[in-house]
């Protein structure tokens, strides 16, 4: 919440305020025309353009290697890496777009990443029941090459990760992009170790659980954008 409160009374507010144990942030006059018009900065345009490029091009990439593989959590980070430039292009196309549609923009996509999430999940659930391990030097070399790219992805999206429903929701999809990199990886080295695809698989789970999640937290934002409209 905002509130456009006179200099001469801070003080006063703010010490209200922490009897309550809330607070708050003061913002120069012209903090809030900054913050609104981030999603028009020609720089944040060409960072999306990085992130669909880069995660699109690779997650084609990566999901014929998931196959190759036969590894259930490669073919989760692939969808990821689709899903993120997929999404990213309509965060892109939103740019120039009202609070309230980049706000409805942003719940389309917590929507898809939720569907996207419960396709994971119940994918993984039916290679519990039909387990094959897979190829463990594959899965390592597929995982950190993505982990590589998501850095490059995510590095131009830093100082954006904090603007509007929109912004939130590109920052949270290149953050579980590397998030599920990492995991990749990790599993990849425990599979090769156990000669078992329990790591494959809990992986997949797992990353299918970061979906959901921030699916919630995008619509909940997206959600509170709209309100503010």
């Amino acid at each position: 919440m905002t509130l456009n409160i006179p200099e001469s009374q801070l003080a006063e507010i703010e010490k209200a305020a922490a009897t309550t144990g809330y607070g708050f942030e003061r913002m120069d006059a012209n903090d809030d025309g900054t913050q609104s018009a981030a999603h028009q900065d020609p720089a944040y345009r060409r960072a999306l353009w990085i992130v669909v490029l880069l995660n699109v091009g690779y997650g084609i990439v990566e999901m014929v290697g998931g196959f190759l593989a036969g590894s259930q959590a490669v073919k989760a980070d692939a969808l990821d890496f689709l899903g993120d430039g997929l999404i990213t292009f309509l965060g892109l196309l939103a740019i120039g777009w009202s609070l309230v549609w980049r706000a409805r923009s942003a719940m389309i996509q917590g929507i898809f990443l939720g569907v996207l999430g419960l396709g994971v999940l119940g994918t993984t659930i039916w290679r519990v029941f039909a387990q094959t391990t897979p190829d463990a030097n594959l899965m390592g070399l597929f995982g950190f090459i993505a982990l590589i790219v998501n850095v490059l992805a995510v590095l131009p999206l830093l100082k954006f990760r904090k603007g509007d429903a929109n912004m939130r929701a590109v920052w949270l999809f290149s953050r579980n992009d590397a998030i599920g990199n990492a995991a990749v990886v990790v599993a990849a080295v425990l599979v090769y170790l156990m000669g078992s695809a329990w790591p494959d698989l809990i992986v997949a789970f797992g990353i299918a659980g970061l979906f959901l999640h921030s699916s919630w937290s995008i619509i909940r934002d997206a959600r509170a954008d709209l309100k503010e409209t």
